[in-house]
């Protein structure tokens, strides 16, 4: 089994190296220059393919593309100084891309190498305009304008040189018009034109007058010839005649089928000279499109795009911070609230623990009262030998309580005044005044009476009753009310 495993596992490394390797085997395509860069040996700082492929070496190289699309350049030189110091204006179009040519793509790989294609434009529209301004500056206006090629010429040959400095080569030159703020340039047009026009009319009456003596000449010869020749002439007239048909058609023929094949020439090189300037600008026009676009895209619809990406996320965070605000809120009052009624729960808690308690505490404090009384009465009974000496026993203990109550009805009498008519001394030999003060003194009730009302029997030595008279309630006071005198 772990013989199984060790193979295993050693494919599955041979795998991942070749799948490695693989992956840094990089082939370069037709339209873009591979650059490779790092340790690449020779004391050179970069490795330039076009076409083929590559092995990149991890940690010590690494690489990277360089474009081969042409750029189309609209140079505005406007205000450059001729040899006659006469400012002119040279509207043109340029076209360039990296050069594959070997040690110009080197140069390439050390100066541009990771700038876009709007850089490499720049770079290269600063090195044209320099260069036009040179190649105008050594020309007359005579020469700009009358002999385009040359104008051409200089300027390639001088901007060719500087871009491949920078590793760049010039594909094509397009020169539009050419103007001069003094006006210069369409004075000159006017004198050629006036110039032409005289010379056409020279030639005209050369012509006229080379017409006139050469008809006067012939006609001279003719007359000299006319007699000596008559009859010769007449007799070769058919012969000459049909021999000058013959020569002149055959010169004809030749003349024409020479100048069509030189005008087919002609017109199939202007043709192909038309195509070549109408893909040319095609192209450029279709790159300036693509730019146009480009540009319209990055300075409209990605700040839009921005934008509203901006707007969404400061939303979601107004919505986030909005809500964690309202989630605090909820969790601050829900935690007073469970605080409040955890509070209220425990206080009453407390109070219904205290209340037990206190209620417990009290019933055994009144059961231990009762058991207490319980077991008083118990012993009293047994002392007193029945209930009915305890009933007595508990009677005379409260006499002095009942005593002093009946005393208290009559203390607490308030008589301001008491006005007596005594009328003198009544049949028992008391006056009035005496019978009145013995009747409130009577009417406290003896203290036998009072315990045999109730059912007790006083002992003997507190003294007893009349027998002959009656026991009676007495009322447990008697109030006197004075009449205001």
């Amino acid at each position: 089994m772990a013989y199984i495993f060790g193979i295993v596992s050693i494919i599955i490394v041979l795998v991942v190296s070749f799948i490695s390797l693989a992956m840094r085997y990089k082939r370069c395509p037709s339209d873009k220059i591979l650059v490779v860069y790092g340790k690449v040996g020779g004391g050179k700082s970069a490795h330039c393919l076009h076409g083929g492929a590559a092995f990149i070496w991890p940690i010590i190289q690494d690489y990277q593309y360089l474009d081969l699309t042409p750029l189309p350049i609209d140079i505005r030189l406007e205000g450059a100084l001729s040899k006659q110091n006469i400012r002119v204006n040279t509207p043109s179009t340029f076209t360039v891309g990296v050069s594959t040519e070997p040690g110009v793509m080197e140069n390439a790989a050390e100066r541009m190498l990771g700038l876009d294609m709007e850089h490499v434009k720049e770079l290269a529209k600063d090195i044209i305009f320099g260069q036009m301004r040179v190649v105008i500056a050594t020309m007359d206006i005579e020469e700009i304008n009358a002999d385009r090629d040359k104008l051409i010429a200089n300027i390639s040959m001088g901007v060719e040189v500087e871009l491949k400095k920078v590793g760049l080569r010039l594909i094509n030159v397009n020169v539009q018009d050419i103007t001069d703020a003094s006006g210069y340039i369409d004075a000159l047009g006017q004198e050629a034109a006036s110039k032409a026009i005289a010379e056409a009319k020279v030639k005209v009456a050369m012509a006229d007058r080379d017409g006139e003596i050469g008809a006067a000449a012939m006609q001279r010869d003719k007359r000299i010839s006319v007699a000596s020749a008559n009859a010769e002439a007449t007799k070769g007239e058919n012969t000459a005649q049909i021999e000058i048909a013959n020569s002149d058609a055959q010169r004809r023929s030749s003349q024409a089928e020479a100048e069509r094949h030189a005008m087919a020439a002609e017109k199939v090189a202007e043709a192909k000279v038309l195509e070549e300037a109408y893909v040319s600008e095609q192209a450029a026009e279709k790159q300036r499109a693509e730019r146009d676009k480009a540009t319209q895209y990055a300075n409209i619809v990605v700040p839009a795009q921005v934008a509203k990406e901006r707007q969404i996320v400061e939303a979601d965070a107004e919505a986030e911070r909005v809500r964690r605000i309202q989630q605090g809120k909820a969790d601050a009052v829900r935690a007073e609230k469970q605080a409040e009624a955890d509070g209220i729960m425990y206080v009453k808690e407390a109070e219904a623990g205290g209340l037990k308690a206190k209620l417990l505490a009290e019933a055994e404090g009144a059961q231990a009262v009762l058991a207490a009384k319980a077991k008083g009465f118990d012993d009293l009974i047994k002392a007193c030998q029945g209930p009915g000496g305890a009933q007595q026993m508990l009677v005379t203990e409260l006499l002095p309580q009942l005593v002093r109550e009946q005393v208290q009805a009559i203390s607490n009498l308030k008589i301001d005044k008491i006005t007596v008519w005594d009328s003198g001394i009544g049949a028992d030999g008391k006056n009035s005044t005496a019978s009145f003060l013995s009747g409130m003194a009577g009417a406290v009730p003896p203290l036998h009476e009072i315990a045999k009302n109730v059912g007790v029997e006083l002992p003997a030595y507190l003294g007893k009753l009349d027998s002959g008279r009656p026991a009676k309630n007495f009322p447990a006071a008697e109030t006197h009310t004075p009449e205001p005198g």
